[in-house]
């Protein structure tokens, strides 16, 4: 072996190994050869072949960084098969005693549903803020009722242009979150006791939404990588009469799967053709890993059916409560809902971040930001396939901050989540993600959080949690 293979090996163990984390700098060539004592030509071999095998990557001006990449030990889950026909919904209660229980600081938030607060800019965002307080005009509350601020429906229109969506201001309506945007899509196309399809696993918020509403739900399998089966919607449409789809196309959540572009189409033909109006919850779709962004349904929306749901809680500001609905036909009754429920959104935050946006500084952000998720998920993953139990399975998303893991079936997740939460970690169990309270087995973790050493201390003590219920 040649002194520059060896020193590739070594590096490559160290990796291997976990020493030399995901995002970690590797010693620059100068150091390097000082260590190995050879030559920069040397090192610069070792570097380029290791970067040549995906383990490492340049940038410039800053050196050679471990690259974030996922395991491939543990298999990763299958389509799902939920129980067919409708359910009325009785979540809630459920839910919201697993949710109380790791509020907890001190708790290792491994189920939480949020990102770290350091990922985010929120002293420049402070600074806007705090601008638009000082010179905030009173006629604003009048003029930035809904639909909202019109600098900010403007910045988010040149988003979804930069997208290659041509979405006009005027049917872009600004909510308090994400959350109020899916609430106002359901009022605008349902009415109590219609039925909505949503996927399965699903996100247990958009369950209560439709709880509160009267509403029924079908759901519909899916796969953890590649999203929502459209041969069984276009069963259930033909079958039952769904009157709106509420879907995460991008980086679901719990499995952060994601719906190719091509898949993308075939689900917006497949939805014109019934009449079909989709309700698509994207607040993750900004945290993608790889360079090209996912499609935007906007993009291929041709007559107005989709009712587009994001917001800046899980890419720019979380506590700021501001998203919006980009909704097509649904713009006019949207607005109307919007006034009739909680009148208007916060002006100051409005055109804070309105300033923001138009200064520039959110796609540095976003770049960063989506490398250290990435970086996260790799660490996170490797520490699973470490110290999980054979039979354990696994998703590798792309984007977004969320693993699901499909546990051997004898393991109880409602019972792993109670002993994690008295050794103070906190996890989020599969049964919450579900009408009919299945993935029993199943369990999804937060990488929005930096993978440190409680962290990974956390994942082998679940990890011996399962093997022992083995």
């Amino acid at each position: 072996m040649s002194l520059y293979q060896d020193i590739a090996a070594r590096t490559e163990k160290l990796i291997g190994e976990g020493v030399l984390r995901p995002g970690e700098r590797l010693p620059s060539v100068r150091q390097a050869c000082r260590t190995h004592a050879v030559s920069p030509i040397t090192v610069t071999q070792a570097y380029a072949l290791l970067e040549s095998r995906g383990l490492i990557e340049a940038r410039p001006k800053s050196g050679y960084f471990v690259r974030a990449r996922l395991g491939q030990k543990l298999p990763e889950p299958a389509m799902t098969h939920p129980a067919g026909g409708a359910t009325e919904l009785q979540v809630s209660d459920f839910i919201f005693q697993i949710l109380d229980s790791v509020r907890d600081p001190g708790i290792v938030p491994l189920g939480s549903s949020f990102p770290a607060a350091m990922l985010f800019p929120f002293d420049k965002l402070g600074r806007f803020l705090a601008g638009a307080a000082r010179r905030l005009d009173p006629q604003s509350t009048l003029s930035d009722l809904p639909p909202g601020n019109e600098a900010l429906r403007r910045q988010i229109a040149l988003r979804y242009l930069a997208q290659g969506a041509s979405v006009s201001p005027q049917e872009i309506v600004v909510t308090a979150g994400a959350m109020e945007g899916l609430n106002l899509c359901l009022q605008a196309v349902t009415r109590p006791g219609d039925l909505i399809a949503v996927e399965s696993p699903t996100f247990y918020a958009g369950l209560q939404a439709s709880e509160r509403l009267g509403l029924c739900v079908i759901e519909i399998p899916s796969h953890p990588r590649q999203g929502v089966s459209l041969t069984a919607l276009e069963a259930a449409l033909r079958e039952h009469p769904v009157k709106a789809c509420l879907f995460m196309l991008n980086f679901a959540n719990p499995t952060g799967s994601l719906l190719s572009d091509p898949r993308k189409q075939e689900l917006l033909q497949l939805l014109r053709r019934h009449q079909v109006p989709l309700i698509e919850d994207d607040v993750y779709g900004e945290l993608h890993f790889d360079r090209q962004a996912p499609l935007c349904s906007k993009a291929a929306d041709s007559d107005g059916l989709v009712m587009h749901v994001s917001s800046f809680s899980k890419c720019l500001a979380p506590g700021y409560r501001l998203g919006w609905v980009a909704a097509g036909r649904y713009a006019e009754a949207i607005r109307r809902q919007k006034l009739a429920t909680s009148l208007a959104t916060s002006v100051p935050v409005q055109i804070a971040l309105a300033d923001y946006l138009r200064q520039g500084g959110f796609d540095k952000h976003l770049r960063q930001l989506r490398r250290r998720l990435a970086e996260q998920a790799a660490t996170l993953v490797a520490a699973v396939e470490r110290h999980f139990p054979e039979g354990t399975r696994l998703t590798r998303p792309q984007g977004g901050y969320f693993l699901w893991l499909e546990l051997p079936p004898q393991v109880d997740a409602l019972r792993v989540h109670r002993e994690a939460l008295a050794r103070g970690i906190s996890v989020a169990p599969g049964p919450i993600f579900s009408a009919k309270r299945e993935f029993a087995h199943h369990l999804r973790l937060n990488f929005g959080h930096p993978v440190g050493d409680a962290q990974l201390a956390a994942v082998a003590t679940l990890g011996r949690l399962v093997a022992a219920a083995l």
